[in-house]
């Protein structure tokens, strides 16, 4: 198997998936290089991958969710958080999805299946 990421984020204040907020990757070893920008969809998620099979190489990753664009563009109170930024290593060939339950004033995440 070949390695990927994938991504999910639910608005918990709201009840929903949380469509159109802006997600970049980053990868960390070696410098910064940016890899991808996406949006999610209806269903909170990016179309594809963020991070595709053909692309997966072992290191150290950082996805930037731009949570408070997204909290204004949903008429939210905010202000408390901006970027929610989770750095990560991704070691094997596998699977990695990254979900993030947000809400205006706090989030959680781990490494879902």
């Amino acid at each position: 198997m070949s390695g990927y990421l994938t991504t999910h984020v639910l608005d918990t204040a709201r009840g929903v998936p949380a469509e159109a907020l802006r997600v970049e990757l980053f990868r960390l070893t070696g410098g910064r290089a940016a890899l991808a920008d996406m949006l999610t969809n209806a269903d909170g998620r990016t179309g594809h991958p963020i991070l595709p099979e053909d692309d997966f190489t072992p290191g150290k990753y950082e996805l930037v969710f731009h949570a408070g664009e997204y909290h204004r563009g949903t008429d939210q109170p905010g202000g408390f958080l901006d970027d929610v930024v989770i750095r990560f290593v991704m070691d094997e060939r596998a699977h990695y999805h990254v979900p993030l339950l947000l809400s205006p004033f706090g989030y959680s995440t781990y490494r879902g299946s």
